[in-house]
């Protein structure tokens, strides 16, 4: 394990593609030595920014492209680093075995969920639309069966009503860097990891997700707002899709981004009616009234319910 200093912090190699990874290396640079960064290159003909590429850049990291499993693979051998272990967030790529085994204590991945609650690619906004109480971040040791490593840390993030996808994407990231910076130096000295069957036994202030669930990657249809469901189920669509795909409907003939609303009990409602009242906007659903509180009109800056009911609402 290659140290550096009196700082004494462990060498790390680190795989991550996404907008989580860029954050997350960002963080980690201030407690371990990056000793290279495995990341998607950039796509082609696209001019923006891409930031995973941008933080490793700033920090003059060494930067390893690869797009396939195979690629992968082919550039990532037995011996090739000094780092003994690598951590894995937001790759989007799978690893094969031979990769794993390069890494002599293994590729740790920090999961944005409390294992083996929401396995697969979209762990966060799962957890939104779901309605529990609590999410967290597994540190998992990585095998090729998806999300099943052993567990050798986690952190508990308690949720509400006000949590968005983005909110809570902030929240987890920096208890993921947390758990990392504490933990991955404890693991590295005693190689401790619990299979993800045993934690519910061994949890008992709290009830640990036992059964397995998983989470899917979205699609621009899973924004389509269905008033015939429930206004409390529509209401956590509308924050955890508030980033993508973006909670969509028409309201008259205007095409609208619903950004914000509320849950409403006023008496019977017909799913899909519109009521407006009192410079209020409510859409009855399949169970209670949903109170539109913010939105955002096709090719319109977002506005309250109000400013929207004062230039659109004779034309309901």
């Amino acid at each position: 394990m290659k140290i550096s200093g009196a700082n004494q912090k462990p060498s790390i190699v680190f795989f991550g593609s996404g907008p989580v990874a860029a954050a997350s290396l960002e963080l980690l640079a201030d407690s371990f030595i990056i000793e290279a960064v495995v990341t998607k290159p950039r796509p082609p003909h696209h001019h923006g920014s891409v930031p995973i590429l941008e933080v490793a850049e700033a920090h003059a990291f060494r930067i390893i492209e690869v797009s396939s499993k195979k690629e992968v693979s082919d550039k990532i051998t037995a011996g090739q680093f000094e780092s003994d272990v690598a951590i894995l967030i937001d790759f989007g790529i799978i690893v094969s075995q031979d990769v794993i085994d390069a890494f002599p204590f293994g590729i740790v991945n920090s999961h944005f969920s409390l294992l083996p609650e929401w396995r697969g690619a979209d762990p966060i906004t799962f957890a939104i639309l779901s309605g529990q109480e609590r999410t967290g971040v597994s540190l998992m040791l990585l095998v090729e069966a998806m999300d099943e490593g052993p567990i050798i840390a986690f952190g508990v993030q308690e949720l509400d009503s006000s949590f968005t996808t983005p909110r809570l994407t902030e929240k987890l990231v920096q208890l993921s860097y947390t758990l990392l910076r504490d933990e991955l130096p404890r693991y590295l000295e005693q190689q401790n990891a619990i299979p993800q069957s045993e934690l519910p036994n061994l949890i008992t202030d709290f009830e640990y997700p036992s059964a397995p669930t998983y989470s899917r990657k979205l699609t621009k249809e899973d924004g389509i707002l269905d008033f015939n469901k429930p206004a409390e189920a529509l209401e956590r669509e509308i924050r955890a899709y508030s980033e993508w795909p973006k909670s969509r409907c028409n309201i008259g003939d205007h095409a609208v981004i619903i950004t914000e609303a509320a849950v409403v009990q006023m008496g019977k409602a017909t799913p899909g009616k519109l009521m407006p009242e009192r410079k209020r906007l409510f859409i009855g659903t399949g169970e209670a009234w949903l109170e539109i509180l913010r939105l955002k009109p096709a090719g319109k800056p977002e506005m309250s319910a109000e400013a929207f009911l004062a230039g659109y609402g004779d034309k309901l």
